[in-house]
C-alpha cells in the first residue's frame, strides 16, 4: 500500500523511554536490574507509532482498507495521519518467553515441540530475528535474537522445568535489554510471546512497570495459557490485560494438543498488520502514559485490536 505524500516528511521515530517516576521495587540482590533511569532525547518532533490488526466479527483478517478508512482519537480529537501502510512483509523482532516453572512441568515437553514449529513457520531466513527466553525464578537469556534455527531449536530443547515464576520481571528485561534496542524502531515489527499461566511468585517488578516497559518498546504482546482446567483463574486475566493493553491476544487452549492453532493464529495476525504513524497534536513531551483510540470510521462492523496509548518522552 502506498505512503501517504507526506510521509517523506515523518521523523524517526522518537517515542520516549522515561519512566513515570515510580519507585523501583526492592530485590537488586536477585540479579534483576531494578533501576529505572530517565532516558534523553534529542529533536523537537515526537511521532508515534501504532501497529494493529483489523477484522470482521468472524475473526476475518481484513486486508484492503485505506488511510481514509481509519481515525485516530487522543484526547477527544482526530490526529493527523502522516504515514500509513499495511505490513505483510516487515522484519519481526519476536521474544519468545517460555515459563519453565514448576506448574507447567507435565506438558513442557509438548510446548516445546509447538514452540519449534511455530518458529520453523513464521520465521524467514536473514529476515527475522526471535530471542529465547526462560523464566522459572528468574528470567534467562537462552539465546539473543537471532535468524539461526538450529541455534534457536537448540535453545528451546535446553530449558528444563524447575522453580519459581518471575513472568513480570522476564516481560521487563526481554523488553528493554533487547526488543528496546534494536534500531531504527519504525523498520521492524516488535512481539513478544508468552507461554505461561500466568501466575507469578517471585518478580521484584509489578505487572504494570512490565505492561510500561513493553508499550515504552512498541511490542505487542501474545500469549497461550498453559492453564488447561478452564476454569478461569487470576493468570489468564493478567494474561489478557498484558494482551489487550498491548494490542495483541490471549489464548486459552482447551489442551496441550492445541497449543499449534494458537501459534499459528498469532503467526497470521502477524502477517496481518497495518501501521499509523502520527505527531500528536497538542505535543506533550511530560513522560506520561496518553491513552489514544484507532478505529475505522467507514465501517461500524470491523474490529480493531490496536495499543491503547503510548509514553510520551520527557524532554
Amino acid at each position: 500500500m502506498r505512503l501517504s505524500p507526506v510521509a517523506a516528511l515523518c521523523l524517526p521515530l522518537c517515542l520516549g523511554f522515561a519512566l513515570s517516576g515510580q519507585n523501583a521495587p526492592k530485590g537488586a540482590d536477585a540479579g534483576i536490574d531494578t533501576s529505572q533511569q530517565e532516558a534523553r532525547f534529542s529533536g523537537s518532533v515526537t511521532q508515534v507509532n501504532v501497529l494493529y490488526t483489523v477484522t470482521d466479527k468472524k475473526g476475518r483478517f481484513v486486508t484492503d482498507l485505506t488511510v481514509n478508512d481509519f481515525e485516530v482519537i487522543e484526547n477527544k480529537k482526530p490526529q493527523f495521519i502522516q504515514q500509513f501502510t499495511a505490513e505483510a512483509d516487515l522484519p519481526l523482532r519476536l521474544a519468545l518467553l517460555v515459563d519453565t516453572s514448576n506448574s507447567v512441568r507435565t506438558q513442557f515437553r509438548f510446548e516445546q515441540q509447538a514452540a519449534i514449529r511455530f518458529m520453523n513457520d513464521v520465521m524467514r531466513a536473514r529476515q527475522d530475528r526471535m530471542l529465547l527466553m526462560s523464566f522459572d525464578a528468574v528470567p534467562e537469556l537462552i539465546t539473543d535474537l537471532s535468524s539461526d534455527m538450529q541455534v534457536l531449536e537448540k535453545g528451546v530443547n535446553s530449558m528444563r522445568p524447575g522453580g519459581g515464576t518471575a513472568l513480570f520481571d522476564a516481560i521487563y528485561t526481554a523488553a528493554k535489554d533487547k526488543l528496546m534496542l534494536d534500531q531504527p524502531r519504525e523498520k521492524f515489527r516488535r512481539a513478544m510471546i508468552l507461554i505461561s499461566d500466568g501466575e507469578d511468585t517471585q518478580s521484584h517488578f509489578t505487572r504494570d512497570q512490565a505492561l510500561e516497559m513493553a508499550q515504552k518498546a512498541d511490542t505487542v504482546i501474545y500469549a497461550i495459557s498453559t492453564n488447561t482446567t478452564r476454569d478461569e483463574k487470576e493468570g489468564d486475566l493478567v494474561l489478557k490485560y498484558l494482551t489487550e493493553e498491548t494490542g495483541g491476544q490471549a489464548f486459552f487452549p482447551f489442551k496441550v494438543e492445541d497449543l499449534d492453532q494458537s501459534f499459528e493464529n498469532i503467526a497470521n495476525e502477524l502477517r496481518h498488520q497495518y501501521n499509523i504513524f502520527y505527531h500528536p497534536d497538542p505535543l506533550k513531551t511530560d513522560g506520561l502514559y496518553h491513552p489514544i483510540t484507532v478505529r475505522v470510521k467507514t465501517r461500524k462492523d470491523l474490529i480493531v485490536k490496536a495499543r491503547k496509548g503510548y509514553y510520551a518522552p520527557k524532554l
